[in-house]
């Protein structure tokens, strides 16, 4: 199932896999298919534009004793949040593999240099898509009503420390592929270890953000439906 829900995510673009991967550079190429641009702008048009909330306001909101929600709201709210997470799920399991490797000092068993190489750049690309994504498209409309995805809040300030440890990895990797360098496990340690903290930080407070008692706060049941993920 998470494996069915990442390839569609990454199936709205037309992506040549060949393409430069350096973590800021290609993504500027990422356009959306021409099926998935059309429900982008229409969403757009539909979702009211809500006012700056102010630092007095907010804690009111956070107060505010909200009846329950029945199951089928639970659903409704909490739908960004559980496929969020699946998404961040397979980032974990990724990085897992990776950083466990580093620390035994060993590949996984039956994996060549060439293939664990390919897991790393996997990681990177797949990770700067999701980014691009939520950036591009997702946190601009949860902005207009939820201050934690404005700009210069943490969850796009935690994008940019994430990325200047992936930049770094990958061209670890392109030298390693190369030959220039030889892999060394220890050296790939230590540069995961300069953005690990943050990214899974990034990846649980992201979820915190779109849980349901969260959602509820800012949204109708209708414009949760126009939300795109």
């Amino acid at each position: 199932m998470r494996k069915a829900v990442t390839k569609s995510l990454f199936s709205f673009y037309s992506i040549p896999r060949t393409v430069n991967r350096n973590t800021r550079t290609f993504t500027k190429s990422i356009k959306l298919s021409s099926n998935m641009e059309k429900p982008f702008e229409k969403m757009e048009e539909q979702i009211p534009k809500a006012p700056e909330p102010t630092s007095a306001a907010a804690p009111k909101q956070e107060e505010q004793e909200l009846p329950k929600l029945s199951p089928q709201e639970f659903r409704i709210y909490n739908r960004m949040a559980e496929h969020m997470d699946m998404f961040h799920e397979n980032f974990r399991r990724t990085w897992n593999l990776l950083y466990g490797a580093c620390e035994s000092k060993k590949r996984p068993t039956g994996m060549s240099i060439r293939q664990f190489i390919g897991v790393g750049d996997d990681f990177c690309h797949h990770l700067t898509i999701h980014h691009t994504i939520e950036e591009r498209h997702i946190f601009p409309v949860l902005a207009r009503k939820m201050p934690a995805f404005k700009k210069e809040l943490e969850l796009l300030t935690q994008h940019k420390q994430i990325h200047e440890g992936l930049d770094r990895f990958e061209e670890y990797l392109g030298q390693c592929r190369s030959g220039e360098k030889e892999l060394r496990m220890d050296e790939m340690k230590a540069i995961l270890d300069t953005f690990g903290k943050v990214l899974w930080q990034h990846l649980d407070d992201e979820v915190h953000e779109l849980r349901a008692e969260n959602m509820r706060r800012y949204w109708t049941p209708a414009e949760m439906a126009r939300i795109p993920i």
